[in-house]
């Protein structure tokens, strides 16, 4: 079994990871932490793990960590950076669901996240945690990035096209849209029923969090460096991200279903939909798939390319307990199988 530790089990993905985790055949959990719950029952916050986390939230110590095979950090970013090289030492390793150890570059990281990073000297030695691009990586990795949620969706749909050098790099766009959760637990006036219900809006379009580590994914992708337009929306829903990317074609012959098809024929968690396809976000609600469906709308030089995750699931918590597995030698779907949830 897997000692699992859980830092920052409060907000939406930490309930997510703490529901994934205690339905793991080959995880245990041994604490979780919150700083702001210390001392209350799991499941006096979260009434859905009743009768299956049976624990109180604990100050986040590192002495009672260092008890683990595995710490999971869902805390706000920079706080996971001032942690992990302790327990790293104690020879605990850790999945960071935040960005601290997304970016490779630290002045890049404090540009984006405005404070200076407490441990630049790890972002070479963290492993991005993106299992359709880094599986061998992941499995002897000590640090685990877990990607953005955003990013997850932008990178799987644009990756075959990328690595194949089938597009113009440089004239990328990702028009996205998000569910109202991927803005978090806290009281937050625009993520309100009132505020959010029944409207439809962008929003950090002069440039968003994400941004730089989508570029920094696609330019691996690519071989080459990339200018991409990244527009995220918040739409009237709780879960999902629907991705709508576009790119211009620089070859003339090219079969987009196969390249896809082939592409992703051996991951566990990119379904490639029929020709003509168009994915819904309610089709992955729950599960830690992507689906993704590719078009050439009249046959002319754009590919449209439409991918969907839940973004607690495949966007954090799934994902992370997808990369806990392939670290620990573990069949990579286990405690992952469930089937999206309809209606």
């Amino acid at each position: 079994m897997i000692k699992v530790g859980v830092v920052g089990g409060t907000g939406y993905t930490g309930v997510e990871l703490l529901r994934l985790i205690v339905g793991h055949p080959q995880a245990e959990l041994l604490l979780i932490t919150s700083r702001s719950e210390e001392g209350k029952a799991v499941a006096d916050m979260y009434p859905n793990l009743r009768g299956t986390v049976d624990m109180r939230f604990s100050l986040p110590d590192n002495d009672g960590l260092a008890d683990c095979d595995l710490v999971f950090f869902a805390t706000p970013n920079a706080v996971a950076m001032e942690q992990v090289p302790e327990l790293l030492q104690q020879g605990v390793r850790v999945i960071d669901l935040s960005a601290d150890f997304r970016l490779r570059d630290a002045k890049e990281w404090s540009r984006w996240y405005g404070a200076t990073h407490a441990c630049p000297e790890l972002l070479e030695q963290a492993v991005y945690g993106l299992p359709e691009v880094n599986r061998a990586a992941i499995k002897e990795a000590k640090v685990v990035a877990n990607p953005g949620c955003y990013p997850t969706a932008v990178q799987l749909g644009f990756l075959p096209l990328l690595q194949q050098k089938l597009v113009n790099a440089s004239s990328l766009i990702a028009d996205v849209k998000s569910g109202v959760s991927g803005a978090g637990r806290g009281a937050n006036v625009g993520s309100l029923l009132c505020e959010a219900s029944e409207s439809f809006k962008a929003y950090a379009v002069s440039g968003h969090r994400h941004l730089p580590e989508i570029r920094q994914g696609l330019k691996q992708a690519a071989s080459t460096d990339v200018a991409l337009t990244f527009v995220p929306h918040l739409t009237p829903m709780i879960r999902g991200i629907h991705a709508t990317l576009y790119s211009d074609l620089s070859v003339d012959q090219v079969d987009l279903q196969a390249l896809y098809e082939d592409c992703y024929a051996n991951e566990p968690f990119v379904d490639v939909l029929p020709q003509g396809s168009h994915p819904e976000t309610r089709s992955v609600k729950g599960s830690n798939y992507c689906r993704i469906a590719v078009h050439r709308p009249q046959q002319g030089n754009r590919v449209v390319v439409l991918s969907v995750i839940d973004n607690l699931v495949k966007g954090a918590a799934g994902q992370a307990v997808q990369n806990m597995n392939i670290m620990f030698g573990l069949p990579e779907n286990l405690g992952l199988e469930a089937i999206a949830l309809m209606p």
